[in-house]
């Protein structure tokens, strides 16, 4: 029987444009990143260096995903066969991916928590935060201390697909918990202000819909297509995608104090920050109004 013909194009070449699309997001998060610490300086030490961490992890997956295009695109050119043995950094790029995530679906289930006041879903959704990350590391530990091999590889993929699958759940569940309890209180509220809760509505729905949907796509394409690496044209911009979303959900609360000078709304921030955000007033009118919202905060401050 024939070898089959490599394809460079289902292979290297979903890897490269996939790396290209990830380091131009990251720009993105770069960008993003500036204008947050520009903007909100008085933002407590715990919710500052929760982003700062998700920053430096970037840096740390743009790195390892530009050494691995390297290694399968240039070391092993013309050696097909390697490209069954994903490079360590891909790896490696799992971790600093699995502890972006983690990271940002952590935060969003802290603001469930702050908005509801109740347990149950933030503490599912923590779960399911700690799962994205802890296979991982294991395999990443893993690999550090076994040669790659084809067995080892085939060993660990059901961790994979169980970790994508989880992750894509919790998004959802995520949004679709936020979008509940922010319906919920457009009922509410005055008629001038439920534009403004349509607006937030939208924001969450766009947010976890681009992540889980990715991240659907992404377990279809492993499973769908296991010889082909379409997956990693989305696997290596996953973690740009959830820095993206954190970044524009807290640079967002400038945007909606420019909007109005009398009413504000939006999702509470970790800590307590000078900044202006947005509360739901129970008050007989149930109008909202602008005030400086203080919430618990993750450090000692």
């Amino acid at each position: 029987m024939s070898t089959p013909a490599f394809d460079a194009d289902t292979t290297l070449g979903a890897l490269l444009v996939g790396t290209l699309v990830s380091f131009a997001l990251f720009g993105i998060v770069t960008t993003q990143a500036y204008i947050y610490f520009g903007r909100f300086p008085k933002d407590p030490r715990g919710l500052k260096a929760m982003v700062a961490g998700v920053w430096l992890g970037e840096i740390a997956h743009v790195i390892c995903i530009g050494h691995a295009l390297y290694v399968m695109v240039i070391k092993d050119y013309a050696h097909p066969e390697r490209l069954a043995q994903i490079p360590r950094s891909l790896y490696a790029a799992s971790f600093f991916g699995g502890l972006i995530s983690s990271s940002v679906q952590s935060f969003f289930a802290y603001r469930i928590y702050i908005l509801s006041r109740s347990l149950w879903i933030p503490l599912i959704c923590w779960c399911m935060s700690l799962f994205r990350v802890l296979p991982s590391n294991i395999v990443a530990f893993a690999y550090a201390i076994h040669e790659p091999t084809d067995e080892f590889q085939k060993k660990w993929s059901w961790l994979f697909d169980a970790t994508w699958a989880v992750s894509a759940a919790n998004d959802i569940l995520i949004a679709a918990s936020l979008v509940y309890i922010l319906y919920r209180e457009r009922s509410q509220v005055h008629k001038n202000t439920a534009a403004m809760v349509d607006r937030l509505i939208a924001w969450t729905i766009e947010t976890g819909v681009v992540t889980s949907v990715a991240g659907v796509i992404m377990l279809g394409l492993f499973l769908g297509l296991p010889t082909s690496f379409a997956y990693m044209a989305l696997f290596v911009v996953m973690a740009r995608l959830f820095s993206i979303s954190l970044f524009a959900s807290l640079n967002s609360r400038t945007s909606l104090s420019n909007q109005t000078q009398t009413t504000e709304l939006s999702l509470p921030t970790i800590g307590t920050t000078s900044a202006a955000d947005f509360h739901f007033s129970s008050s007989s009118s149930r109008s909202v109004e602008m005030n400086k919202l203080t919430v618990a905060s993750i450090d000692n401050d």
